[in-house]
């Protein structure tokens, strides 16, 4: 194996592989779909973005497939308005028309725990519990927990990245139903509440 490898870093394009980050190549494929992606619309061909990205991906040796965020992010804006549509990730998600976009409220004790000092056998969460850092009948491991743990629960911040991540991902954000999640958001300070 090594001298296999060193026959080949006396090669330049061989050594320019070898060279390359997983980052550089990722780019590279994302190129190369791109490409493909615009010369496919112009001719009116259908084209399968997975068996395209799987393709791809193993052409270039990567340890992931390209995410849609970044291909979508790559298209030329004579096109972005026409593939984007193609492209959208998880399109179900706004097909009624209406982005979902659900924040989390900060950990706060249950109020009934004051009265019978014991936690719901339900609840798994909330800041007595092993999962500390989550909402009272969550584990923190939900999707929309880990977002309101990474923006420490403001409710903007939340807010503004999930819409952000829809639009990344091509959808519609003109109407949006936001669902605040967190059984003791109640019990929290009024100032907090209308935040």
């Amino acid at each position: 194996n090594s001298r296999l490898y060193q026959f080949l870093l006396k090669m330049p394009r061989a050594r320019k592989k070898l060279q390359e980050s997983e980052q550089e190549r990722t780019i590279r494929c994302i190129k190369e779909i791109v490409t493909t992606l615009v010369q496919a619309y112009d001719k009116h061909e259908k084209i399968n973005v997975s068996k395209l990205k799987s393709k791809l991906s193993s052409k270039f040796q990567l340890s992931t497939m390209p995410r849609l965020v970044d291909i979508i992010a790559g298209l030329p804006e004579s096109h972005k308005s026409k593939l984007t549509p193609v492209l959208k990730g998880k399109p179900i998600r706004t097909a009624s028309g209406i982005a979902v976009v659900a924040v989390m409220s900060k950990p706060h004790r249950c109020p009934h725990i004051a009265y019978t000092g014991n936690i719901c056998v339900y609840c798994p969460g909330g800041p007595d519990s092993d999962f500390e850092y989550s909402t009272q009948s969550y584990t923190g491991y939900e999707p929309t927990s880990m977002r309101a743990i990474r923006a420490r629960y403001n409710p903007y911040l939340q807010t503004r990245d999930r819409v952000e991540q829809l639009q990344r991902l091509g959808h519609d954000t003109d109407k949006v139903e936001f669902i605040v999640m967190g059984g003791t958001f109640l019990s929290l300070p009024k100032d907090y509440r209308d935040y």
